[in-house]
């Protein structure tokens, strides 16, 4: 029987939710019986091949993001927003309220300890867009596991209940949004 192929992305998010993935602690050994990873931390793979399940977390920031999530989403049959910033946004939507002008200007011309204030603009820094998006903004997400982060148990049950060939089901136990 061939194993499953998942691939796992970050954008614009704290990398939280790959942290809880390792959560699944001695279950991740047993998953990998049924699985193959792809592109993930792990794996240190960094272009997305053909696979099964693609997790994604953080939300689209800047043209680069986009560009990473478009190609993913084309790699993976069954595309899985993972965490607060892939659903809604989450922390990094704060700057919503904001222009990009005064982002920039806060962080890098009146911040507190900038010492030479000066914006990039140096041009192999991707292109911020003007609001935080979240993926199903710009792609088709097949499923989505809220928290921030979502815990261990969380990501076992959804891959478990797709590994099975089941619509994954969690209990209201599983989901918190803090």
């Amino acid at each position: 029987m061939s194993k499953i192929r998942i691939a796992t992305t970050s954008l614009a998010g704290c990398f939280g939710c790959h942290m809880s993935f390792l959560d699944m602690d001695e279950r991740l050994v047993g998953l990998l019986e049924h699985v193959e990873l792809d592109r993930s931390p792990l794996t240190d793979i960094k272009h997305c091949g053909p696979c099964d399940i693609g997790l994604v977390e953080g939300g689209l920031c800047n043209a680069e993001n986009v560009q990473v999530l478009r190609e993913f989403r084309q790699q993976c049959k069954i595309l899985i927003a993972v965490g607060a910033c892939a659903i809604n946004g989450g922390v990094p939507a704060m700057r919503n309220h904001y222009s990009v002008q005064e982002c920039l200007e806060e962080a890098y011309v009146n911040g507190v300890g900038v010492d030479n204030p000066m914006i990039p603009s140096d041009p192999e820094l991707p292109l911020l867009l003007s609001k935080v998006h979240p993926l199903h903004e710009v792609v088709r997400v097949d499923y989505y596991l809220p928290g921030c982060p979502p815990s261990g148990d969380a990501f076992f049950t959804i891959l478990s209940d797709l590994l099975a060939g089941k619509e994954p089901s969690l209990s209201k136990a599983m989901l918190h949004y803090d």
